[in-house]
């Protein structure tokens, strides 16, 4: 396959690094929160528990697109990368 410009040669997603992070908010998130209730702060720990609920919806996507592969494209109709135009460009004279 002939390459169009728009793909990378050698693109790698940061999806280890985007789960460690997800991983520390989670951890972060759930201290935070016991922490804050610990010290009567019922806000503030709501807030916590909705930053680790996130950060844990976040883990579980990223485990998804570990799990599907390289190779995952959206659907059949998605293509990867703007299809090529297979007219020949006119030059300008």
């Amino acid at each position: 396959m002939r390459r169009t410009g728009y793909e990378p040669t050698q693109a790698r997603s940061p999806l280890r690094l985007r789960l460690g992070l997800a991983v520390c908010g989670v951890v972060w998130g759930i201290g935070a929160a016991i922490g804050f209730a610990l010290f009567a702060q019922p806000g503030w720990a709501a807030l916590c528990a909705v930053i680790a609920a996130i950060a844990a919806a976040d883990c579980v996507i990223v485990v998804r697109h570990m799990r599907q592969g390289a190779r995952y494209q959206p659907g059949r109709d998605v293509p990867p990368y703007p299809p090529v135009d297979r007219r020949p460009k006119q030059r300008r004279h």
